[in-house]
């Protein structure tokens, strides 16, 4: 079946997707109002037919909105003010935004339906296929599965309610992009003293990601007496040659929500609860 896009808007993500949806057959429509040259350029090269917002939402079977997280909510919005919500067509909320944000993107869509969805890995192109995790309405998730059949674009439907996908991306990035923060800072500060080589050299000796061995959870947890005031130090150290610190003292901060946990022996989930302060989680239940 050939479906019509409607791109929002065609950045180095969204172009890739649009190239690969034309590649097997399927019209890509993206609005050239107001986007830079460069987005211009992209959308050229990827071969997407330009439209005026109002008709590339009346023409569109699907509605993508791929664009830089800040904008996700004004772009829904800028669809509604449309009122074409019962053209049939389903809008596809795949930025790295919060579950409480795609509901309010929901409602402010509505009746139109939305689906949650989450890009993990880097755009399909050379050979590189990245994972769009989806959830919300079973019916249109399975759709909007059907529509990347043949791409380099995987599906993966996690389920009916809105708010999984998003949640499952913030999560891994909340580690892998802060994670890579932190190397930044950890390089600077052993570039001040010298002691880079030795540095890589330790750090190579490691090959896998803290973020697949979750033992290392309730170990912490146990350990965070200890830990905290020693990035207290760090913290002291990044200052000292003018890197930023905050975020070493933010970690000291968390845990010394384990201040309680000294030298015990937790489980995962009595580690997870012992780091949440009452009545400052907002998790589905």
């Amino acid at each position: 079946m050939t479906y019509t896009i409607g791109l929002l808007h065609p950045g180095s993500m969204g172009s890739a997707f649009g190239a690969q949806l034309r590649a097997r057959g399927h019209i890509v429509l993206w609005c050239p109002d107001g986007r830079s040259v460069a987005t211009r350029r992209r959308a050229e090269h990827a071969g997407l037919e330009a439209e005026a917002l109002a008709e590339l939402v009346s023409r569109s079977d699907v509605l993508l909105s791929l664009c830089p997280p800040a904008a996700a909510e004004e772009t829904a919005a800028q669809v509604a003010e449309l009122g074409m919500a019962g053209t049939g067509a389903i809008y596809v909320e795949a930025n790295a935004v919060s579950p409480s944000r795609v509901q309010r993107i929901a409602d402010c869509l509505a009746p139109m339906p939305v689906v949650d969805a989450a890009v993990v890995g880097s755009p399909p192109v050379g050979g590189k296929c990245p994972t769009l995790y989806l959830s919300g309405p079973s019916k249109q998730a399975a759709r909007i599965a059907e529509l990347l059949a043949g791409i380099d674009v995987r599906p993966h439907v996690l389920g009916d309610s809105i708010g999984k996908a998003s949640a499952l991306k913030l999560a891994y990035s909340s580690y892998q992009k802060v994670s890579r923060v932190l190397a930044a800072v950890a390089y600077g500060a052993a570039d001040s003293y010298g002691v880079v080589d030795e540095l890589l050299e330790i750090a190579a000796k490691r090959t896998r990601s803290y973020l697949a061995e979750t033992d290392y959870i309730p170990k912490t947890a146990a350990r965070a007496w200890r830990w905290g005031p020693e990035l207290e130090d760090a913290a002291a150290l990044l200052s000292d040659v003018g890197l930023p610190d905050e975020l070493m003292r933010a970690a000291a901060a968390t845990l010394a929500r384990w201040d309680g946990s000294r030298d015990e022996r937790l489980g995962v989930a009595e580690a997870l609860e012992a780091l949440r302060v009452e009545g400052d989680l907002n998790s589905p239940s």
